[in-house]
């Protein structure tokens, strides 16, 4: 159930080409994004896609995807998975070879997925440097055997099966709140611009997160709910129409009603990577659903004067301070009180 692009059909193609970060191709000396992409977080798709018609589809349609990637001259695929969690800090993963196996932690029956990959491990270490220089806590991880997630694996088979674009994995913080998070994804722009690299930004997540906690039969996979359904076609129709910023505002009220994957985390990193604007060409590739979740292919190209105003109704930050000093609060007031003389 296809949705297609609805927006930024009246802008002269006389218009100068910009990218997310606001350059024109005459006068960027640096590093850009090219565009975005979501995906889903399932690995079904990829490894038994013969047993859902969905799952079929969601399967098939990535090959727009794919073809659109190798079309735009990148030379970097930038994931941001909610399939790897991590709990002190932003971990990127910087192994430029990483090869191992993993089998889906919910899914069992779905198999070994082996994997060999081609990471950018120079870019890693500037996105480092760019998250620690906006007071985030980030480090690098490589070496051999570290757990690569199912999100990323299926994400990067799909859209990149012959490695032929190097990529970097960012993980997804379970405690971050979205300030933190936005400032994670300008920690990304920063990077690519510092870097010159020519990067293709990607959002690995579900939207509705409500599994089936039984077996199904894959056949009659569905959205969990009608509700968690016509929550995740209002949420793209927005992605149709390119508004992405509109999407990252309205995502902590589609997390309350839809129970969005990981707060919609992937969301608010897209947007803050990509500009926080509205000026896109959005297509809806496919929208099916995957063990009740809500699995969408999403693509959105720069496209300027698309989108029209803004509303922000959620407080922005580019630098991150910590979580309200809670523990150096706590201790101050621990401390022994002392008399004037």
């Amino acid at each position: 159930m296809a949705i297609g692009s609805s927006r930024g059909t009246g802008v002269s193609s006389t218009q100068p080409a910009t990218d997310a970060s606001g350059a024109t191709d005459s006068t960027a000396a640096t590093g850009r994004i090219l565009g975005g992409y979501l995906v889903p977080n399932q690995p079904h798709p990829l490894l038994a896609p013969e047993q859902s018609p969905g799952w079929q589809s969601l399967h098939d349609s990535y090959a727009r995807l794919r073809a659109e990637i190798e079309a735009s001259d990148a030379d970097l695929l930038l994931l941001f998975s909610t399939r790897w969690v991590s709990i002190i800090g932003h971990q990127i993963q910087a192994d430029p070879e990483p090869h191992f196996w993993v089998v889906d932690e919910d899914f069992h029956e779905l198999g070994t997925l082996r994997y060999q990959l081609r990471m950018d491990a120079a870019f890693a270490e500037t996105y480092r440097e760019c998250a620690n220089a906006r007071g985030l806590h980030a480090r690098t991880v490589a070496y051999q055997g570290f757990p690569i997630d199912v999100g990323s694996i299926t994400a990067l088979k799909l859209l990149n099966p012959n490695n032929r674009i190097p990529a970097c994995i960012v993980s997804c913080n379970v405690y971050s709140d979205r300030q933190e998070t936005l400032v994670l994804g300008k920690a990304a722009l920063d990077a690519v611009k510092k870097s010159g690299r020519k990067a293709i930004v990607v959002g690995v997540s579900a939207l509705s997160n409500r599994m089936f906690t039984d077996y199904i039969d894959p056949a009659t996979d569905r959205i969990h709910s009608l509700k968690d359904d016509e929550w995740n076609r209002k949420l793209l129709e927005l992605f149709a129409a390119g508004r992405l910023e509109d999407v990252s505002q309205l995502s902590r009220e589609f997390s309350r009603q839809a129970n969005g994957d990981s707060k919609m985390k992937a969301i608010w990193w897209l947007a803050a990577a990509m500009g926080q604007n509205n000026d896109y060409r959005g297509t809806v590739f496919d929208y099916q659903p995957v063990y009740g979740t809500g699995a969408a292919l999403v693509g959105l190209l720069p496209y300027p004067g698309a989108g029209g105003g803004l509303e922000y109704d959620e407080d922005d930050s580019g630098f991150f301070h910590g979580d309200r000093n809670v523990i150096a609060t706590a201790e101050a007031s621990a401390a022994p009180a002392t008399l004037e003389p």
